[in-house]
């Protein structure tokens, strides 16, 4: 038999031709030459048959193809989602931890510029307290260095008052003029009022005559007179000395205690202040050690935050763009598949 090709009459014929790609067209025509070329063969596959053949291979080819990308971009779109999912979950929690380690941070800054100011206070409290010691000692020296001359001046004077009162009361011919020694020092006290001391010499110039004790009755009567004035003054001086001496040791007494609870007080405020402070300090310590941890966390977590954030900047482009490219690759070869079926139909009909 003689198959004679020619090219249809109908227009659809440019309209379909005009659909396909490139290179379906290029294999239409080539097959549509080959097809011309043949004026008459013997074969049991004609060569139209032989030409649709040709293009239903590559029908299935590029519907096989197609497949393929599809599955290929359907197994990339999933990386995409899963670990856009992924990155995103991260970069929340990310910043919900770094919100709490900086809510973290200004507390510990806030504790430890309160503990600063604590301890500053209580550095000022021991300091104060310290000095107030210092000085409270120095007064009670002082105090007692006043009370013991004081008190022996007073210890002093009472002994030599009785020691005078006893020369006194003997009587005159008992009194050696020696003895009268005894008298004459009280003149040598300071706690001795002026006034005592003129009556104490004016007796012993009296008690010093000439003639020693050998004098006249009526001599004798106003030296013993005169002797009984000076010792009634000395028991008086001597009683006053006694109860200035009592009321000055009283005195110690109630100041030397005064002084041991200021110090005692003191000391224990000075002890407890310490002792806060030492406890204050170690909590500021652990304090900024935990604001340090904590800023070094951060520090951390906003690098890992910003990789990931830079990270899942890049999937989303590239899979907008894998995605993109996807889909005018399907485009594409959809057009082609499109013009290889118009390309069999119309050589079929």
């Amino acid at each position: 038999q003689v198959f004679v090709v020619r090219a249809p009459s109908d227009t659809s014929f440019g309209f379909a031709a005009m659909q396909c790609t490139n290179m379906a067209a290029a294999i239409f025509a080539l097959s549509l030459l080959a097809l011309g070329d043949l004026v008459s063969a013997r074969s049991e596959v004609t060569p139209v048959q032989k030409a649709i053949q040709l293009m239903e291979g590559m029908l299935a080819k590029g519907k096989e193809e197609k497949h393929g990308e599809q599955v290929q971009f359907a197994a990339f779109k999933q990386f995409c989602d899963d670990t856009s999912v992924e990155k995103k979950r991260a970069i929340d929690q990310a910043n919900e931890k770094i919100d709490m380690l900086k809510a973290d941070i200004e507390k510990y800054t806030a504790t430890a510029a309160r503990l600063t100011k604590e301890i500053a206070e209580h550095d000022e409290d021991i300091s104060v307290w310290t000095g107030d010691q210092k000085a409270a000692t120095t007064v009670r020296e002082i105090e007692k260095a006043d009370y013991d001359a004081l008190h022996q001046d007073y210890s002093e004077s009472v002994d030599a008052i009785q020691r005078a009162v006893a020369v006194l009361k003997k009587q005159s011919h008992d009194r050696k003029q020696a003895s009268l020694v005894q008298v004459s020092s009280l003149t040598q006290l300071s706690l001795i009022p002026d006034s005592a001391k003129r009556a104490i010499d004016a007796f012993l110039q009296q008690s010093q005559s000439p003639e020693g004790l050998e004098v006249s009755a009526p001599e004798a009567y106003g030296y013993e007179f005169q002797s009984h004035g000076v010792i009634e003054m000395l028991e008086k001086l001597l009683d006053e000395f006694i109860e200035e001496r009592t009321k000055l040791e009283k005195s110690e007494m109630n100041g030397k205690h005064a002084y041991d609870m200021l110090m005692q007080d003191l000391t224990a405020q000075i002890q407890q202040a310490s002792q806060d402070r030492e406890e204050k300090s170690e909590v500021k310590a652990k304090t900024l050690q935990a604001r340090a941890d904590a800023e070094g966390d951060l520090k951390d977590t906003s690098d890992t935050r910003d990789a990931d954030q830079h990270y899942l900047d890049d999937l989303t482009a590239t899979c907008e763009q894998k995605a993109s490219d996807f889909e005018s690759r399907q485009q594409l070869r959809a057009e082609e598949i499109e013009a290889i079926n118009k390309a069999i139909e119309i050589i079929s009909s």
